[in-house]
């Protein structure tokens, strides 16, 4: 991938955990005035999808994945997107772009949009290094996290309560409760 974002570190990422999101859309409230200035919810970057079903909902919250060898990027005829290797994360200038909205078609998660009153595509910039949606997530959902803390809580979690199948609290052998496990640091 040349000319992709390189995975040295310090390298932060918006993680979403679906599994923790409650679908208060809080996010979107707080992108969108960010960016639009006020509570205009077109223009948020970053969308909740899912619904509640009963006692049971599944909410996950999407936006872009700032990809490492990005589609949008490719696609656009101006040379209006291009690769911020500080914050690792794509950048679109509205100065360049045409308006063509070839790179929101080329979106792979489609996490890109329009806005058809500027006649201009946007997407998240992770708020210059600062995520306002993690900022106002109350359950923790949203994380902007160095790539190394990505999957260590849930390996600890999955790997405590597969040796509890297996072995159970009997005998002492499980000391550490799965809530211990998340606490602990690496």
């Amino acid at each position: 991938m040349s000319g992709g974002i390189s995975s040295s570190y310090p390298y932060k990422i918006l993680l979403i955990d679906p599994l923790t999101c409650n679908g208060c859309r809080e996010c979107e409230i707080v992108c969108a005035a960010r960016h639009a200035g006020n509570r205009k919810i077109a223009q948020k970057r970053i969308r909740v999808l899912g619904a509640a079903f009963g006692d049971a909902s599944l909410f996950v919250p999407s936006t872009c994945r700032q990809c490492a060898d990005p589609p949008c990027m490719a696609v656009c005829p101006r040379n209006a997107i291009r690769l911020d290797h500080v914050l690792k994360r794509v950048v679109l200038d509205p100065g360049l772009c045409v308006g063509c909205a070839m790179c929101v078609a080329a979106c792979p998660n489609g996490s890109m949009a329009f806005a058809d009153e500027l006649g201009l595509p946007y997407k998240c910039e992770l708020c210059d290094g600062d995520p306002e949606c993690v900022r106002a997530c109350e359950t923790q959902a949203l994380k902007y996290v160095e790539l190394h803390e990505l999957h260590h809580p849930r390996v600890r979690r999955t790997a405590h309560s597969f040796v509890a199948s297996l072995y159970g609290p009997r005998n002492g052998i499980i000391k550490k409760t799965v809530e211990q496990a998340d606490k602990e640091q690496v």
